[in-house]
Parts: structure tokens; C-alpha cells; sequence
């Protein structure tokens, strides 16, 4: 065999059905709605080419995003799905009650991935997770039920802490189902719940000042873009008044007391999963809504230590990760 007839039958083979050119990924569009920041979600969008290039999509070569970014400002979310609809998109991938909301409102058609949600069937997103309805589909982990168990863990670690504030984003819809899940364990608990709002980070040190003069022995956080985009500051604020807090999973690596929460990297990495089979033609009905089935609880005991708390061993030992 002379060397071109090698390559004309090395190239035959390369196209032919079966081989892993030809299997490549036919290109796909993506419109990512956020309601945050780049820089406080660069390591999610990371999460999420990198699930998309296990698959066999890449930037450039079959893969284009779109991206809109909120800022922080939740009544631009409709504006910006309305565009991400104008441009033709493929798909749409958000996260949150805020942008799921939006990007339902702006398309019956284009479909929409959740990356990342509170609870599709309190905030109506979906119906049913078995087979949700419409153009949506997606990841959720039942915030209300959540957040409920932050409080009984707070309460277990502090059992003399009778008054606990609640620190939420009031623009975010997830908000009430959320408070009023606390509102039902917090009577179980004999707990005085105090409802704290931050719409922004301007919004935060307001929002712990009304803590203190509200005689708050503990603060619970909910998770909302705005807030988790701002662990750092929550804790140093957290700090300042002595006050223990137990929020969403990166909560302690930021320096707050406790977390207990779901890993948002891996749901912004399974997101694509949802992306790919959508690409391929597979129906929102055929991709159930997912829920996790792990939940991690950090203790930062360098900030117990400095605020001089201590933290009973039995809660300790429940601890998935300890921070020293």
C-alpha cells in the first residue's frame, strides 16, 4: 500500500459511523442567566465546561455562551432572558428561583436547565419531578427543608440560643416557603425566630445591626446568589458581634461558625449532562428533576475558638469535615 492510498483509508475510517470523530457532539448554543456575578461565579461556570467537555463539547469548536450577568439585581433577570430568547439560544441554563422564574416567563419553547434551585414545586417552576412539564427541567435540594435542619443543628450547638435571625434576600420568591418552614421547626424547637432582609452587600451590616438590637443569639442564612457571593463579609460581620452563624456549604470555609449544604460545583458540573441529552434530542419530560442525596455539615472551629464558643462534642462528631 503506497502512503496515500494509507491516507485515504486511514481518513475513511476516521468518518466512518462508530468512530469517535463521528461521534462528536453536533454544536450547541447555551444561554447562561445569572443572577450574580463573574467573578462570584467563575468557579461554577468552570464547573460547568468542564462537565461539558467530558461529553465532548468545547468552546470554539461546538460549543457557544451566551453570557447575562444580574449583578446582584434580581428585576433584571426578565430583561436578560428576554434577550438570551432573541439571540436563539439553544438552551438555557440558569440557577435559582429568581432566574428560573425569569427564563420561564420569557420561553414556552427554548429549553431550560436549573443548575441549581431551592425548590421547583414550592416557587412553581415545576409540577412534578418525575416528569416535569413544559420546558424545564434541572437540580434541586428543597431549601426549605434545609434550612429548617440549620436551625435544629444551631439549636443542638447552642441550646440557650432561644432567639435566632434569619438572614434572607426578600427579593429572592424562594424566601417565604423558606421562613415558613423555620416558622413551623422553630415551634417544635421553642425558638423565637427574627427575620433579617439583605437585598445587597450595602444591605448586610443593616441586616446584623437589627440582629444585635433584636437581642439575636445566633444567625441562620439562607442561600441566595447575593448572599453566597458574600460569605467573607457575612462572617466578618458575624465577628464583630460575637453572634455563631450556620449557613450554605461555603459558609465555614469563609469564616463563618457552621455549614450544612450541598456542593454547588458538582450541580454545576451535572448540569451538562442535562445540556448534552437535551442536544441530542431527548424530550424535558424523559429528564426527571434530580435531587441530591448528600448533604455536607463543617465546623469551623477557628472561629469558634476566636469567638469563644465552644461546641459540644456530640456535634462535633456528626461533623462531616472539622476546620482547625
Amino acid at each position: 500500500m503506497t502512503r496515500r492510498e494509507f491516507l485515504v483509508v486511514l481518513a475513511a475510517a476516521l468518518t466512518a459511523p462508530g468512530t469517535a470523530l463521528a461521534q462528536r457532539p453536533a454544536g450547541v448554543r447555551i444561554g447562561f442567566l445569572s443572577s450574580a456575578t463573574l467573578a462570584s461565579y467563575a468557579p461554577f461556570v468552570e464547573a460547568l465546561k468542564a462537565g461539558l467537555r467530558d461529553l465532548g463539547y468545547v468552546e470554539g469548536r461546538n460549543l457557544t455562551i451566551d453570557y447575562r450577568w444580574a449583578v446582584g439585581k434580581n428585576d433584571q433577570l426578565p430583561g436578560l432572558a428576554a434577550e438570551l430568547v432573541r439571540a436563539r439560544v439553544d438552551v438555557i441554563v440558569t440557577h435559582g428561583t429568581p432566574g428560573a422564574l425569569a427564563a420561564k416567563a420569557a420561553t414556552t419553547s427554548i429549553p431550560i436547565v436549573v443548575a441549581i434551585v431551592g425548590d421547583v414545586l414550592a416557587s412553581g417552576i415545576v409540577k412534578s419531578l418525575a416528569k416535569p412539564e413544559g420546558n424545564i427541567t434541572g437540580i434541586t435540594y428543597f431549601l426549605p427543608e434545609l434550612m429548617a435542619k440549620r436551625l435544629e443543628l444551631l439549636r443542638e450547638a447552642f441550646p440557650h440560643a432561644s432567639r435566632v435571625a434569619v438572614l434572607t434576600n426578600p427579593d429572592n420568591p424562594s424566601t417565604e416557603p423558606v421562613l415558613k418552614a423555620m416558622r413551623v421547626r422553630a415551634e417544635s424547637l421553642r425558638t423565637a425566630l427574627l427575620p433579617g432582609a439583605a437585598r445587597s452587600p450595602e444591605e448586610l451590616g443593616g441586616a446584623f445591626a437589627a440582629a444585635g438590637r433584636n437581642r439575636a443569639a445566633a444567625v441562620v442564612i439562607t442561600d441566595d446568589a447575593m448572599l453566597n457571593a458574600n460569605g467573607a463579609a457575612i462572617a466578618e460581620l458575624a465577628a464583630k458581634r460575637a453572634l455563631p452563624t450556620v449557613g450554605f456549604a461555603e459558609l465555614a470555609d469563609d469564616g463563618g461558625l457552621m455549614s450544612y449544604g450541598v456542593n454547588r460545583i458538582d450541580f454545576w458540573r451535572r448540569a451538562a449532562y442535562f445540556v448534552d441529552k437535551i442536544a441530542k434530542g431527548v424530550k424535558i419530560a424523559d429528564l426527571p428533576v434530580e435531587q441530591p442525596d448528600k448533604f455536607e455539615f463543617v465546623i469551623n472551629m477557628r472561629t469558634a475558638k476566636a469567638l469563644g464558643l465552644k461546641i459540644p462534642q456530640s456535634v462535633r462528631l456528626r461533623a462531616d469535615r472539622v476546620i482547625e
